[in-house]
């Protein structure tokens, strides 16, 4: 079905059967409130009052299919310079609090809350701090933010969660190690590129990012592919305290920003990136916000958080469900 969280929503209440264009209908009437709803103040009942030993944050942005409308004046990837997506930004709440037998991460089963917005980086990182907070921000022993290495994102990490440890994602880490060793290499299919990447993965590993930078610029010193290198280790030279793999491993904690991206492939690319969809704004962002709730388990707290509030405009009892 196409509104699954809100089938089972409706089902829950009533017991009743509905139609897809019902469900739609319900999406559109509830959507905005449920956008507010996953932006709204922390409040201290609604905070969770148990210390965690390690909170993680996580962000990525993805592109969404638009509708030629919403797409006017902005500037994209394609060939005329326009544009064929709008961003939308997902970001991930998440706890730990051990690890498996052999040292690795073991994220905690259910703890994944989500929030969505089209807005900007700006309004975004707030709203993702007021989730933290919900999760138990102040009191976590440690909190650590899980980005892709954007510097957009690398400053929200600044304002909103400025006790964070932050952590460039290992496997763009990786990515962009193979565009340092094309630039030097001149490609990927030259004999020595897979064993000079082992290299890399290795000394990341090993907090060797610094020399490898060091490495890279002196082999490429007074050749062609000079200029084309540096550009490629800026990467590197602005993320030197994110990548320092063998600390972070041995504290216990994730290097890899899987959760995130598996979270933009589930919530929003399973439902709203399928092929031939082109969306409007409010629609998008009406699913994607209850498809977030839907995703963070919190679907019966939201109907009723929605349910007592109309009653109390209505000046009745509220209800308990």
């Amino acid at each position: 079905a196409h509104f699954r969280m809100a089938t089972a929503a409706l089902q829950q209440t009533g017991g009743i059967s509905v139609s897809a264009r019902q469900i739609q209908r319900v999406v559109q009437r509830v959507g905005a409130a449920a956008q507010q709803w996953q932006e709204r103040p922390a409040q201290p009942a609604q905070c969770e009052h148990r210390p965690v030993p390690l909170l993680y944050v996580s962000a990525d942005g993805t592109g969404l299919p638009m509708v030629p409308e919403e797409l006017e004046g902005r500037r994209g990837k394609q060939a005329d310079g326009k544009a064929k997506t709008r961003q939308v930004y997902l970001g991930c709440v998440f706890t730990q609090h051990k690890t498996d037998d052999e040292g690795h991460p073991v994220r905690d089963y259910e703890s994944t809350t989500y929030v969505s917005s089209f807005g900007s980086i700006e309004e975004f990182g707030p709203a993702l701090r007021q989730d933290a907070i919900r999760r138990g921000l102040a009191l976590a022993l440690q909190v650590v933010l899980l980005i892709d290495g954007a510097e957009g994102l690398a400053n929200m990490g600044r304002l909103c969660f400025s006790r964070a440890i932050q952590i460039v994602d290992f496997y763009h880490a990786l990515e962009h190690a193979g565009r340092v060793l094309v630039a030097l290499l001149g490609s990927k299919e030259h004999p020595d590129y897979q064993k000079r990447l082992g290299r890399w993965v290795r000394r990341l590993l090993n907090d060797k990012v610094e020399q490898l930078i060091a490495q890279a610029r002196q082999e490429s010193t007074g050749k062609t592919q000079a200029q084309a290198v540096e550009k490629e280790l800026g990467y590197f030279v602005n993320n030197i305290d994110r990548m320092q793999y063998g600390t972070f491993r041995r504290q216990g904690f994730f290097i890899g920003s899987g959760v995130i991206e598996a979270g933009c492939k589930t919530v929003i690319g399973a439902r709203c990136k399928q092929s031939g969809m082109f969306w409007g704004e409010p629609g998008a962002e009406n699913v994607l916000a209850l498809r977030c709730i839907h995703s963070s388990h919190r679907l019966a707290e939201f109907w009723k958080d929605r349910l007592n509030s109309r009653a109390a405009r209505n000046d009745t009892l509220t209800l308990a469900a």
